[in-house]
């Protein structure tokens, strides 16, 4: 059962000189909820997390976090603020073992304010990362550098770098892109999980993958709204089979 709206989009739109690439977007968000954005290609799902997770304020519109006005916060105040995101490409340090990139992710959230106390100060850090490691199935491969690791594998890495900022609302762009049927079943298993402590959010285009596992879909369309609901409500929707399915 989900709980309070924790997470709202209001009539957000985005420009981009002439071309209009959303327009007047409203949604909610609610705690604990597992929820996907999705759409065919140009669809502005993109666009849509980006300004849910702060990456550039929307052109009108608002978005609050439980009630309050984020619009064009910097990227540090939402990440204060418990929103963390993972992205389609990833982004972690390959040059650094397991261990590292997420310790380093941990000292960020325990120093921000911190500036002259020793990081070889911050006791707990190593096990706590450890921990994070364990959570997303690395934990055996703590030493091993990023570089190395297998693209599941370091999308993985990437989630541990996001929950080091015990978040409160986890946004992933597609979460799963370039992984094998396996490693997809990996991420999927450890998305159904994380949502059981926080809110998570997909932009996702397999459309069969999220169905299994969301409780709520957002389809978009051309940078509109098109429909939201259950996956059966989604399935059922002539609409949405129309222009995402292809069906008449």
């Amino acid at each position: 059962m989900t709980g309070d709206v924790i997470l709202e989009a209001r009539q957000v739109s985005q420009r981009f000189g002439r071309f209009q690439a959303l327009g007047n977007i409203s949604a909610q968000f609610r705690a604990n909820e597992l929820c996907a954005i999705i759409g065919p290609n140009g669809a502005g799902k993109s666009t849509f997390f980006n300004i849910l997770s702060g990456a550039f304020a929307p052109t009108t519109g608002q978005v609050l976090f439980k009630g309050d006005d984020v619009t064009g916060l910097a990227q540090h105040e939402y990440a204060r603020r418990g929103i963390a995101k993972s992205f389609q490409i990833t982004n972690v340090f390959k040059q650094l073992s397991a261990h590292e990139n997420v310790r380093v992710a941990l000292q960020m959230r325990h120093s921000r304010f911190d500036f002259l106390r020793p990081r070889a100060a911050l006791a707990g850090l190593a096990d706590e990362a450890d921990a994070l490691l364990a959570r997303v199935g690395l934990a055996p491969l703590r030493a091993k550098t990023a570089a190395d690791l297998a693209h599941g594998q370091q999308r993985g890495l990437e989630v541990a770098m996001a929950l080091a900022a015990d978040p409160r609302i986890l946004l992933m762009d597609e979460p799963t892109a370039g992984m094998s049927p396996q490693e997809t079943t990996v991420m999927m298993d450890l998305i159904v999980g994380l949502a059981a402590q926080r809110t998570v959010i997909l932009v996702e285009h397999k459309m069969k993958l999220v169905m299994g596992i969301c409780k709520r879909l957002i389809v978009l369309h051309h940078g509109e709204f098109l429909a939201e609901g259950s996956p059966d409500e989604i399935r059922a929707n002539a609409e949405v089979r129309r222009v995402y399915l292809g069906q008449s």
